[in-house]
């Protein structure tokens, strides 16, 4: 990747621009804000109560950790989403193409430069969510874990972005489509679970007033893999096992019914 034109170009100009900084600014001020907001609830519960509540620093974890995972989400696609069309736009885009590089370059180029913002982001909130191991509760490992969550993460909603970029020839009507198709990923999928659901309850229901007896429990079958897409999921099982929560299987068994134990649910875990 050092010897790819684009991604050096992206990366100097990310790294003299002020767009930068400002984004580094913006995203921990938001994280530290939560962070100190919550830890002032803690205090003020205790000078009410008189008592420690160590479980609400899990819950400063988890707090704090859902809201970077939130701004990932939103942050990534608003860079990748005009890396081609913006070209298109500037009219650079056909002088690219005339280089030695492969369209495929200059995507991963564009891609990887992006990326390498996210990882900042990533690296510089450590400290931040790292005001957990002072009251203990989380590891290093689990640690470990939520960043490379946040890395898939990342990398998802950029390709998302990219892939529309390229599509389209306007940066606002790729943006759109980018979170539009990130919201379809998110909220399409325990939807369709959801109302899969519904209708079988409404079939059981139904067995049960006919023939006196359930035949089978109520679930969204094979659709409960489609959740598989969903990066809320995968942040959720991750997070939700490290703060004592459990594991994402027994979750999804109360909102969609027991599915059938197969390989994939077996080993469903963060």
């Amino acid at each position: 990747m050092k010897s790819n034109p684009v991604y050096k170009m992206e990366l100097m100009v990310s790294s003299r621009s002020i767009r930068t900084a400002m984004i580094l600014f913006a995203f921990n001020g938001i994280l530290a804000l939560a962070a100190l907001f919550n830890m002032y609830s803690v205090i003020a519960q205790v000078k009410i109560s008189a008592e420690i509540q160590y479980s609400r620093f899990l819950d400063l974890y988890l707090f704090i950790a859902g809201i970077e995972f939130l701004l990932l989400m939103f942050i990534m696609p608003a860079i990748t989403s005009s890396s081609i069309s913006g070209e298109r736009e500037r009219q650079t885009l056909d002088l690219m193409l005339t280089t030695m590089m492969t369209p495929g370059q200059i995507v991963l180029g564009k891609l990887f430069s992006a990326f390498q913002t996210m990882a900042l982001l990533i690296v510089s909130s450590l400290p931040i969510i790292s005001m957990v191991f002072v009251y203990g509760g989380v590891s290093l490992k689990d640690l470990g874990m939520l960043v490379i969550c946040y890395a898939a993460v990342a990398l998802f909603a950029g390709s998302l972005g990219l892939c529309f970029s390229s599509l389209f020839k306007r940066s606002t009507l790729a943006t759109v489509c980018t979170y539009g198709a990130l919201v379809a990923v998110v909220a399409g999928t325990y939807f369709i679970n959801t109302f899969i659901y519904g209708i079988s309850q409404m079939n059981v229901g139904s067995s049960l007033n006919a023939i006196g007896s359930v035949a089978r429990q109520a679930s969204s079958g094979g659709f409960v893999y489609l959740l598989l897409l969903n990066p809320m999921v995968t942040f959720y099982s991750v997070v939700n096992g490290q703060t004592g929560g459990g594991q994402i299987i027994d979750q999804m068994t109360k909102w969609f019914g027991a599915n059938q134990q197969e390989f994939l649910m077996d080993h469903w875990r963060p």
